[in-house]
């Protein structure tokens, strides 16, 4: 039976090459004129189904969010901090700037590796299997994590955690790409950066709760609560269709239409499953021709080169904006002068109204579309860092610890509803479908490229045992910002 599906699939792959000048550019010429004056309810009424796994798989990335708030939160627990941290002269602990910032570090040199298995994985046996893969993976590494018993165990156990966190990044991101039509692609992408928000706010309610143990189990019932997702993720995944991009680039025609009919409802007259599987097919042979194959290289020559870039970019400058301050904010609010319990209770807020920005994109660029809602976050966001600095300049005056949380919780609502969403839109838009994997491997490596040195940075501004910068922290990201904006700007009539 195997052999007769590969027979008639290789038939009609050649039957495709021999006719495509007759119906299959013209089936591909409807499916496109129909997908690109889909409007968002047609969507949803065509594609219900596609959102709906899309959704499922995306879900993984709560897990990195919630881990990446843990491995950062940490350092603000008391708990945490007497059992792995150094006696300070004034009686308290504190863990070192260096294992501050070797701990990220290993989780960025983990995600890298994820990046490039998930991308090699994902394309050469779906995204189906390459899911499943690393949630098997993941199980087994936060075992290392949970029975750490030393700050060096601990970074061995979040770099093996981040290899699986990463091929996540990769696989939802390209998946919801592919399984949605244009008109849900924009808000079923940006989706992730609002999984990512709420692994953080579960993480940051998880740690509010333990804040208060003076126990083992303080830091150890946060990474004992990841188990609770890979089971549930295996047994959607399971069921989950293929991706029928990826089918067709595997001259699988027949299993494509299959999985295409298990994303869509067979109730809409208008639509036609072949034409769409044409679609994909005569645009899978145009990149193609196009381009001498689909390596790495692929990614630097031709047209492809400035796609790269403008990909690499976008990605980047979620860390030159300062959002590494989110990730280490529970420790920031602590240096600020608030109280360990207000700093977890801010941290919840922050990633709550960070949830609803989410939300709010999604219609922000609808209106204003993506470069100039990119371009407007910026803008805001270098203005809520100079005022944060400003803030961290007069010492002892009453009130300012709560002024800069409460601007830092701003800045938090503006990034995760201008940068945050419209970043993971332009990864998947601007890439050829054939180069997709690979182009977006190279974006989130230079991403946790530059991660490596913000991460190194970060730390030493806050930790009294080093810079000591605090709140004046600020002032370092506007000037990035600024110039971070500078290359962003739209020309005239953008």
């Amino acid at each position: 039976m195997a052999h007769q599906r590969h027979g008639s699939v290789a038939t009609i792959a050649s039957q495709f090459r021999v006719d495509v000048s007759r119906h299959v550019v013209r089936d591909a010429a409807k499916a496109t004129a129909s997908e690109q004056s889909m409007t968002l309810l047609q969507g949803l009424r065509l594609y219900p189904k596609a959102i709906g796994w899309s959704v499922l798989l995306s879900t993984a990335i709560v897990m990195d969010g919630f881990d990446l708030v843990i491995v950062n939160s940490l350092f603000g627990l008391p708990a945490f901090q007497e059992r792995f941290g150094n006696l300070m002269s004034d009686g308290t602990y504190l863990i070192p700037a260096s294992w501050q910032s070797g701990l990220p570090l290993a989780v960025l040199v983990g995600q890298i590796i994820g990046l490039f298995a998930g991308g090699v994985v994902a394309e050469r046996y779906g995204y189906r299997k390459a899911m499943i893969l690393a949630l098997v993976f993941v199980s087994g590494f936060i075992f290392v994590q949970f029975f750490a018993q030393s700050l060096a165990m601990l970074l061995v156990g979040s770099m093996l955690c981040a290899i699986p966190w990463g091929a996540f990044q990769i696989i939802t991101t390209t998946y919801a790409a592919e399984v949605c039509p244009l008109a849900l692609r924009p808000y079923m992408t940006s989706y992730v950066n609002l999984c990512w928000v709420m692994g953080q706010l579960l993480s940051s309610g998880v740690l509010r709760a333990v804040s208060s143990r003076t126990d083992h189990w303080a830091y150890r019932i946060p990474y004992a609560l990841q188990w609770m997702w890979p089971p549930l993720l295996i047994l959607g995944v399971l069921c989950a269709p293929e991706s029928p991009w990826w089918l067709v680039r595997q001259d699988r025609l027949l299993d494509a239409k299959k999985q295409l009919l298990r994303l869509t409802t067979t109730t809409t007259p208008d639509f036609d499953a072949d034409h769409t599987i044409n679609m994909i097919v005569y645009a899978n042979e145009l990149e193609k021709s196009q381009s001498s194959g689909t390596s790495y290289l692929d990614c630097f020559r031709g047209v492809d080169r400035r796609r790269t870039e403008i990909v690499c970019l976008v990605w980047v400058l979620q860390s030159c904006f300062g959002s590494t301050l989110l990730n280490y904010s529970t420790f920031f609010y602590e240096q600020a002068g608030l109280a360990t319990s207000n700093a977890f209770t801010l941290s919840i807020v922050q990633f709550a109204l960070g949830a609803i920005g989410t939300i709010l994109s999604w219609g922000l660029m609808a209106r204003y579309g993506r470069r100039t809602l990119y371009f407007g976050g910026e803008l805001v966001m270098i203005a809520i860092l100079l005022i944060i600095g400003f803030l961290g300049i007069p010492q002892g005056v009453s009130g300012a610890d709560w002024a800069i949380g409460s601007m830092l919780v701003v800045y938090v609502f503006i990034y995760d509803a201008t940068l945050g969403p419209v970043c993971y839109c332009l990864v998947s838009e601007l890439s050829s479908t054939r180069l997709r994997n690979k182009s977006m491997v190279i974006a989130r490596t230079a991403f946790s490229l530059c991660g490596i040195v913000v991460n190194v940075l970060t730390p030493r501004m806050l930790n009294p045992g080093a810079w000591h910068w605090g709140a004046k922290s600020g002032f370092f990201w506007a000037g990035v910002c600024v110039l971070c904006a500078v290359d962003v700007f739209p020309p005239a009539g953008a």
